[in-house]
Parts: C-alpha cells; sequence; structure tokens
C-alpha cells in the first residue's frame, strides 16, 4: 500500500514539472490544470486499487476493526509518512498554481488524509478487513506534521523519511512477507524503518555557515515478525524459529538531499523526489536488550 503511495507522490512530482514546462499563462490555468491532473490521477489510483485489491473479496456492511496491535505499529508508520507526503505534495502544486498559502496549506496537505481515508473506507465495507481507527489515527497525525509545520514555521524542518534493508524473514512467510525484492520491500515490516529527520540549522535558528542539509534522525523498527499479532508455531506444516518479537529504536545523523543546493531542474526533482528516503549513515539501535552501533545502517 505504502509504494502505492509513494509512486502517487512521485507522479504528481512529474506532473508538477512538466506543467512548469509548458509555461501556462495565468494562474487560473495553473490551478485548473493542478486540480484536473490530480484529481484523474487520485481517481486512477483509487479505481486500480480497489480492482487490484478489493474486486476479488467478499463486500459487507460497513464496520471497524481494532489493528494495533499488529506488526509492533510500524504499519501505522507508514500510514503517517504516506499522508505527510501526499500532503507536501498537494500544497507545492498548489502554491505553483497560484493559490494562497492558507488555501494550499489545507486543502493541499489535507490530500493524503483525503486519499486514505477513501481506502478505509474500501477496507470498511470489506469482508476481509474493515476500517481501522488506528490508521486514520496515523493519517491525520501525518497529515498534522505537515500543515502544523507550515502554518508555524512556513517550512518543514522536521520531515519523514523511511529505509529498508533484506532480512531472512520472508522465507518463512512469504505470502505477508513477500516472495521477491519489491514485494518485501513492500510487505516485509521486519525491513523498514520509519525516520523523524529534522534539520540541525533549521530547528536551532543557525544564521552561520552550518551546512543546511545536515539532518539529526530518529527512527523506529521492528524485528522478529512472522505474522502480524503473534508468530505461529508453523506455516503449511514447516516449522517456524522461535523468533523473538522486538521494538527497535535508532538515532543517526541524516542528509536533507531537498535542501542540496543544485542548479539543474532535473537534478532538484530527482532529489525531491527521492528525498524520503534516509540517506544510509552510521546510527545507534536501541532495544531492550541493549544498545548496539551499527557503522552504516539504511
Amino acid at each position: 500500500m505504502t509504494i502505492n503511495i509513494l509512486l502517487l507522490s512521485f507522479a504528481l512530482h512529474a506532473q508538477h514539472d512538466t506543467v512548469i514546462q509548458q509555461e501556462l499563462p495565468s494562474n487560473a490555468k495553473k490551478l485548473k490544470a493542478v486540480i484536473i491532473s490530480e484529481s484523474i490521477l487520485g481517481i486512477g489510483c483509487l479505481g486500480g486499487l480497489y480492482g487490484l485489491w478489493y474486486a476479488d473479496y467478499p463486500q459487507s456492511s460497513f464496520h471497524f476493526i481494532n489493528d494495533n496491535d499488529e506488526w509492533l505499529g510500524m504499519d501505522k508508520a507508514g500510514h503517517m509518512m504516506t499522508s505527510y507526503y501526499m500532503g507536501k505534495v498537494g500544497y507545492e502544486n498548489l502554491k505553483w498554481a497560484g493559490a494562497k498559502e492558507k488555501n494550499a496549506i489545507w486543502y493541499g496537505g489535507l490530500t493524503g488524509l483525503a486519499y486514505l481515508t477513501t481506502v478505509e473506507v474500501f477496507d470498511g465495507f470489506s469482508k476481509e478487513w474493515g476500517a481501522s481507527p488506528g490508521d486514520m489515527l496515523a493519517n491525520s497525525l501525518g497529515s498534522a506534521l505537515f500543515i502544523s509545520q507550515q502554518m508555524f514555521w512556513s517550512e518543514q524542518k522536521i520531515i519523514l523519511k523511511w529505509s529498508f534493508q533484506l532480512t531472512d524473514y520472508a522465507q518463512y512467510n512469504k505470502a505477508q512477507l513477500g516472495s521477491g525484492t519489491a514485494q518485501r520491500m513492500l510487505k516485509d515490516y521486519n525491513g523498514q524503518t520509519y525516520w523523524l529527520s529534522g534539520n540541525i540549522k533549521s530547528l536551532a535558528n543557525m544564521h552561520s555557515k552550518f551546512p543546511a542539509w545536515l539532518n539529526v534522525a530518529i527512527g523506529y523498527g521492528a524485528d522478529g515478525m512472522i505474522a502480524p499479532k503473534t508468530n505461529p508455531d508453523q506455516i503449511q506444516g514447516i516449522p517456524i524459529p522461535d523468533f523473538k518479537r522486538k521494538h527497535q529504536f535508532y538515532l543517526a545523523p541524516d542528509i536533507d538531499l531537498t535542501r542540496i543546493p543544485v542548479r539543474s531542474k532535473t537534478l532538484k526533482l530527482v532529489l525531491n523526489a527521492i528525498g524520503f528516503i534516509k540517506f544510509p549513515m552510521p546510527a545507534l539501535e536501541i532495544t531492550n536488550t541493549g544498545i548496539k552501533f551499527h557503522p552504516l545502517y539504511f
């Protein structure tokens, strides 16, 4: 699900750059182009998502589920990040189109929440799943993180980031953790880490030559998960080792790619598009068993 939304965000960035190159003559035409393009793209993604994800499963009356204890909360971090970046892209597109600052912040910043609320409605009418209050809270927090910073600071001093590394857990439950690299990036929460990355110079209000792209990041991950809530003893007759499920916390420096000064518009577009990825750096890992140093962690 997260990868689907990130692809949508990249497409919005690409659409934004394409429209810029067209040099529309007025703000009204720009705004119309942005609204139409994003509406078509959003509706298309939702339609495709419904066809691929929900159409083959039985429907039911709308209902809620409590899945807050699944995957040690990693899926909630993904929801928060997705909502944050869709809001960021929505805001940037509306600002380029000439929308007033407050309108761009609220209408653009709520883009992710609106999109993901629709997904929760799909879940709520699916017998297989159900609408998750925990997911909705995470979606709201993602939008709130973007909107509040833009309202009070007129910039994003703290951004959400993501990193991933392959683990050995997927082999025990390929249906839920993925069978190939692309699927494992999407499904294997053991390999994912979500970060709050704060810009040092901006947060400290420095006016010196301190690097504007240097951040410090706090990360959250989880390990030892073969299934959502508890690990089974076996899957399809194959015994599962006794993996210990645990929370992981990280502290690491980071590089904000979007703050690196570049002249090339193409390079700037690329850096903005991949700015959600945590830059590989040394890190401290903190768990209930102690502290571990990673010379390079991604």
